[in-house]
């Protein structure tokens, strides 16, 4: 029996490999002051049981015992055969058990979506993964889950995750998608039929934000963010830029409607002929607006390979952008569409350059292009962006 004790800022983790028989139980029994000692007052304790091969009935107890002591106590990783003695024993009703997680891999499989959080494989005809970015905490894979739930009880047609796993050093989330693939697909197979997906597309946007989100929601607030990832790139550009981002997201509305921020064509499926989202975990509520900017961030003005990420030559999805908004402001006049088109590219600009703030590491080259794309596409018409921000508080819904 091998035992290791790190502590990070209040939080131990407690490594158990090998067996916790009955003599090994024993042991750890008489170290436990000394145990105890290097856990020190922690907040929290998690034992990490990946490397536990079996546990005896003394060796629950020991771990019994440490729930007296430390109340918020996770035992985590835990192998199958171990995890069924503590089901049958009914440990995992008194204290806090989760299996391991199962690990597959999707060396070979075919790329379908790349999104803001992670990269959606084909793992076979029935069944597709996302494998969220490395550094991603098991409770935000966990977090987006949740907003899938509650989008789906909402009135979203979400797809639900069935599965937690690690591919590699990531986790990933699992979805049965019979005989689906994504609306980039279908758009690139039958290019004669975009004008018939980007009113299925319009719909989708008109469904979400027809959605009010209650306040007792656990879904965030997508202004603040989006205000948060602007002031996390304040590395890359000068105080000046970020306060006009700032301003720009000042202007927004307050609404809570519910908004998916990365919908794009990949992070849509289509399974018998209806849209289904997959990729929830830029979730929040807010002014339809944002949604839109970000979408048309996406769609139109990518900065990135196109092809690659959105999955179609990118003169046929601004055409079925084009096509989708004609759908999405199909009954209002001609002046107050094209005034809320405009709108939706001022704020696309946010989510232009916000993207950064998804990783700490990006190439250099990656961040030269942004500031100089910056310069162009906002600092050289700050006048004319400060001028329809004005105009945001006549979207009224």
């Amino acid at each position: 029996m091998v035992t290791e004790i790190t502590n990070q800022a209040g939080a131990a983790t407690l490594t158990l490999a090998g067996r916790l028989d009955t003599p090994a139980a024993q042991q750890m029994t008489a170290k436990m002051d000394e145990i105890i000692s290097e856990i020190g007052d922690a907040e929290c304790l998690t034992v990490d049981a990946e490397a536990l091969d079996y546990i005896s009935s003394t060796g629950l107890r020991v771990l019994l015992a440490l729930t007296k002591r430390y109340r918020n106590l996770r035992i985590c990783n835990v192998q199958a055969a171990v995890y069924d003695v503590f089901e049958m024993t009914g440990f995992t009703k008194i204290m806090n058990v989760e299996r391991a997680l199962r690990r597959l891999s999707v060396e070979g499989c075919e790329v379908i979506g790349i999104g803001g959080v992670g990269t959606v494989y084909r793992l076979n005809e029935d069944t597709i993964i996302k494998v969220f970015r490395a550094g991603t905490d098991i409770e935000d894979v966990r977090g987006e889950i949740t907003m899938a739930k509650e989008a789906f009880v909402m009135g979203m047609p979400t797809a639900i995750s069935f599965d937690i796993v690690r591919v590699g050093e990531q986790y990933g989330l699992v979805y049965e998608m019979l005989h689906a693939e994504t609306l980039s697909a279908c758009i690139r197979r039958e290019p004669d039929k975009v004008d018939a997906f980007a009113r299925q597309y319009a719909d989708l946007f008109r469904q979400m934000h027809q959605i009010e989100v209650p306040a007792d929601s656990s879904v965030p607030d997508a202004l603040q963010h989006d205000r948060e990832q602007v002031m996390h790139i304040r590395r890359y550009f000068p105080q000046e830029s970020i306060d006009l981002l700032l301003q720009i997201l000042d202007a927004v509305p307050a609404e809570r409607r519910l908004l998916h921020l990365d919908l794009q064509t990949k992070n849509a499926m289509v399974q018998n002929g209806e849209l289904m989202l997959i990729d929830m975990g830029e979730v929040g509520y807010g002014h339809p607006l944002l949604d839109l900017g970000h979408a048309y961030s996406a769609m139109v003005t990518l900065v990135g390979e196109y092809e690659k990420i959105i999955g179609m030559p990118q003169a046929l999805g601004t055409e079925l952008w084009n096509r989708a908004m004609g759908y999405y402001f199909e009954g209002l006049p001609k002046e107050v569409v094209e005034q809320r088109k405009r709108q939706i590219e001022v704020v696309s600009c946010v989510r232009n350059f916000s993207w950064l703030a998804l990783s700490d590491s990006f190439p250099e080259d990656v961040v030269e292009e942004c500031k100089a794309l910056f310069a162009t596409r906002v600092a050289a018409r700050r006048d004319y962006i400060l001028e329809v921000c004005k105009t945001f508080k006549d979207w009224t819904l």
